[in-house]
């Protein structure tokens, strides 16, 4: 099982930078999408089921062009949820899960700390999301949690982590939490197979950050403890270029 989850900053840019020739190659049984900043009846699904995936499910914003998640897949899920029932995380559109037999699959898209209330949102929706995973996979024990973390877990994550200590996505706070809910029963995935520097993410488009490699890994595939011996393979894709993010693999056996 091949699943991808990419934050494309917009789908509907993105299908105007070549995103369906991409997913076809890149042939993923399923793909997670953050920051999609479109409502469904504003896109044209006719185009993600003509490139193999019938199904397709979108958890918008309640504000238009804005965050929002959503699912593709080839297979039909047994089950999708859409948001987690709280209130405060569920009118930004930021969770949505598909079950399949055996497997679990979450986008997720936390929000950034772009200015101290935003933070402090953060912070909170962080604390509200552990307490939530937590009850969760007691019923769902296979669950992959794949998105945008808007974290740097750590310095080997993030290009200048001396300069970036006091800004949002490298708080020691936000670090922190990470540890947490790795420890809490989940695996890096990535960082199973992969332990160098240098492998990001995502990249400011400010002053040719991407072609210098300037980068901050913001994104992730957590995998439950009980699917960690079926880890195949994971990677970052960083030669797609629909964002300012690049999607992020994982396989299983």
């Amino acid at each position: 099982m091949k699943i991808i989850s990419y934050n494309v900053n917009g789908i509907r840019a993105a299908l105007k930078k070549g995103f369906i020739t991409w997913l076809k190659s890149a042939n993923p049984d399923v793909i997670c999408l953050q920051e999609i900043k479109a409502q469904e009846d504003q896109l044209d699904l006719r185009v993600f089921e003509a490139a193999g995936y019938a199904y397709n499910y979108w958890f918008s914003a309640q504000k238009k062009g804005y965050s929002g998640v959503a699912i593709l897949s080839k297979t039909k899920p047994t089950h999708v949820e859409y948001g987690t029932g709280i209130e405060s995380m569920d009118f930004e559109g930021r969770n949505i899960r598909a079950d399949f037999e055996g497997v679990s699959v979450m986008s997720l898209y936390l929000p950034s700390g772009t200015n101290l209330a935003r933070l402090e949102h953060k912070l909170e929706y962080m604390d509200l999301f552990q307490d939530y995973i937590n009850t969760l996979k007691k019923e769902v024990p296979n669950l992959i949690i794949c998105g945008d973390y808007n974290i740097c877990h750590e310095a080997i994550d993030i290009h200048d982590p001396v300069r970036n200590k006091n800004v949002s996505g490298f708080l020691p706070e936000e670090r922190e939490w990470m540890t947490q809910f790795l420890g809490n029963g989940f695996v890096d995935a990535f960082r199973e197979f992969n332990t160098e520097p240098h492998n990001y993410s995502w990249w400011s488009y400010r002053a040719n950050s991407r072609a210098n490699n300037k980068g901050w890994r913001l994104d992730y595939t957590l995998v439950a403890q009980p699917l960690h011996e079926k880890l195949k393979r994971a990677v970052i894709l960083s030669e797609a270029v629909h964002s300012d993010h690049c999607p992020v693999l994982v396989e299983l056996q």
